[in-house]
């Protein structure tokens, strides 16, 4: 056993001593050992509202007594759709102490997702934070028989509200009932079900249990390098298993949580709060790139060229001085005349972001590490509580394009197929009432089926390289692997999202969504003249264009994978629009029904004006 394992689970034991079973324990927890002012900090009506430890546990448990005197049981299902802000804590800590089962749901959902939720959860009350969610949650409410009540956090005219459960307690103190409640909840009970946000078909409600999420806690605070007396910012959906976990981290390490006023504000809200880190999804991070990238070209001639020099010094690094002396002397240098800003831009010091959610492209954790602005990577599932692996903030553990070493307290084996298996005490409960489908991703002795597909190296490093669905072969019999080739795409400023296509198919294709924002401005010094983006997309200079971006990553791809035809969209694609899951992630067969003529169109099923013809020839084989 090497040193590190040992302090990790001498950590782990004295932790354990603690009685850190239950989530509802870190507020305890937090007021013991990190009692401050801001434990939690929201921006609102232009100043930031802060809510000390002491204040937290008031509410908390006032919150609580407030569910009892409704008639809240262990058990009971509560549904919520939220902003980031302190009271989404309150009211999850208040539900686990009385044994509530919180059901947090994404604020982009469809109106069928809703509704489908609301049923199945048996929710019987909902909450839901502002005056534009009630008027979408309380009708589908009065659909639902098992719903109550719907409550607001804002204040709405007429509709019960958040402070009158809070005020009820205050009426209601049972301090004594409360803790006979709390002392018969164990660390196996439910707390939560999160309805996964899918690519295909209908949600599925996973059951997470207290020591799901703590297990993953325990395994995961000692790699984060930041104590109580830093501070996080906090922008990506708490209702996600991501964001949630990272919140029960930050709260058991004593970490101030600051939560972003929107992801619009997300760069004044940094510069403001001065974080010490954040966690975000690659995309969110592919934009601060790309917002950097042009700011760099809007540079005068010699600071525009010493910027993209710096540029291309960091996406050449190497961990652990593998450069050479030479490289580090100019990265002293990048770093003093270009880096420096970066880290300035947000908010001066950041240790660390967390990433998550998808997959990361290798570059941009590059240039960020050289930069000074440490990326540490990680991968899971909501059905995992989420971590299964995550990079170390230090080499030999920290390895660009992987997802970093296996926890601890998990394990994980690579299957014949390739795909990656996992064992452990942050496994889900199962699917909410369907033993069925549980019984498809956990087999009789217990792996999970993840369906990622990957590969173990040294000091046990995973590394994904597809998702084991989306693999598929062309009529040629060859495989293509799309999300490695989309990624690569998405390098590009002018691709936004890009769909590979071709199951089945002669060769392999894309539907590819332009970056507007970036490609509005080209057009524009290029002389590009157009009504709308219907137009724009069918400029044949935009065509020509985009066909220079295919050509360039076409170059890097094997003959099979590469993209042979595509097709534009004129809309950008996002959850709201349905292409995108909440965690921007691609939902394959929407986009492909949604786009059912331009995939027509590329394969040669119709022509232009939609009418049925031969299939085009197989470029690959047809000179």
């Amino acid at each position: 056993m090497d040193f590190q394992t040992e302090t990790t689970q001498l950590i782990t034991n004295t932790i354990n001593k603690m009685e850190i079973t239950r989530t509802f324990d870190i507020v305890s927890k937090m007021l013991a050992e990190y009692s401050k002012a801001d434990a939690l900090a929201v921006k609102r009506n232009g100043q930031w509202e802060k809510f000390s430890t002491a204040d937290y546990r008031k509410l908390v448990d006032n919150f609580s007594y407030g569910l009892m005197a409704l008639g809240i049981k262990k058990g009971d299902k509560i549904f919520s759709v939220s902003n980031n802000r302190p009271e989404w804590n309150i009211m999850d800590m208040g539900m686990s102490q009385v044994g509530a089962v919180h059901v947090p749901v994404y604020p982009n959902n469809s109106e069928e997702e809703y509704l489908h939720i609301l049923s199945h959860s048996d929710a019987r009350f909902a909450i839901v934070s502002s005056a534009d969610f009630h008027d979408k949650i309380a009708p589908l409410a009065q659909k639902t028989p098992g719903v109550e009540k719907v409550f607001t956090i804002d204040q709405v005219k007429g509709v019960p509200n958040f402070d009158e459960i809070i005020a009820l307690g205050e009426k209601n103190t049972k301090a004594d009932e409360l803790e006979k409640i709390k002392a018969s909840i164990t660390a196996d009970d439910l707390v939560s079900i999160i309805y996964t946000s899918g690519t295909t078909g209908r949600s599925k409600g996973v059951m997470l249990s207290h020591n799901n999420f703590l297990s993953n806690v325990r395994a995961s605070f000692h790699l984060l390098p930041v104590d109580h007396t830093g501070r996080f910012l906090s922008f990506l959906p708490l209702c996600h298993v991501f964001e949630r976990m990272v919140n029960y981290l930050l709260q058991h390490q004593g970490v101030s949580v600051y939560y972003a006023e929107s992801v619009e504000t997300i760069g004044d809200n940094i510069r403001e709060t001065n974080p010490d880190g954040f966690a975000a999804v690659p995309r969110v991070i592919e934009k601060l790139y790309d917002k950097l990238m042009l700011k760099g070209k809007e540079l005068p001639g010699l600071k525009k060229a010493i910027f993209f020099w710096a540029v291309n010094i960091g996406l050449k690094y190497e961990l652990d001085g593998a450069n050479g002396p030479l490289y580090a002397f100019k990265r002293k240098i990048a770093d003093k005349l270009i880096f420096s800003k970066w880290r300035e831009a947000l908010g001066g010091q950041v240790k660390v972001i967390v990433s998550g959610g998808a997959a990361l492209q290798p570059r941009l954790a590059r240039v960020f590490c050289c930069a000074g602005l440490k990326i540490q990577e990680g991968y899971g599932l909501t059905e995992t509580s989420p971590v299964i692996a995550v990079n170390h903030s230090d080499h030999p553990r920290l390895r660009f394009g992987t997802v970093g070493p296996v926890l601890d307290n998990v394990e994980v084996k690579i299957a014949e197929d390739g795909e990656i298996l996992m064992k452990g005490p942050s496994l889900m409960m199962g699917y909410y009432k369907d033993p069925e489908k549980t019984a498809e991703v956990i087999d009789e002795d217990g792996w999970f089926h993840t369906g990622d597909i990957g590969e173990l190296q040294d000091l046990n490093i995973l590394k994904i390289t597809d998702r084991k669905k989306e693999i598929f072969k062309l009529s040629t019999g060859k495989y293509v692997a799309p999300q490695v080739i989309e990624n690569k795409f998405k390098e590009s400023q002018f691709i936004e999202q890009l769909m590979v296509v071709g199951a089945n198919e002669k060769f392999t294709a894309a539907i590819i969504s332009p970056s507007f924002h970036f490609l509005n401005g080209w057009a524009f010094l290029h002389h590009v003249k157009y009504r709308d983006t219907k137009e724009l997309i069918k400029h044949p200079k935009v065509i020509a264009r985009i066909q220079e971006e295919v050509d360039k990553v076409n170059a890097k791809l094997n003959v099979h994978e590469q993209i042979k035809q595509f097709e534009l969209t004129c809309t950008e694609w996002t959850p709201e629009t349905g292409e995108l899951s909440p965690t921007l992630k691609l939902k394959r067969n929407i986009v492909k029904e949604k786009y059912r003529v331009l995939f027509d169109r590329i394969y040669g099923y119709t022509d232009a004006e939609g009418h049925l013809q031969e299939p085009k020839p197989n470029p690959e084989t047809e000179k």
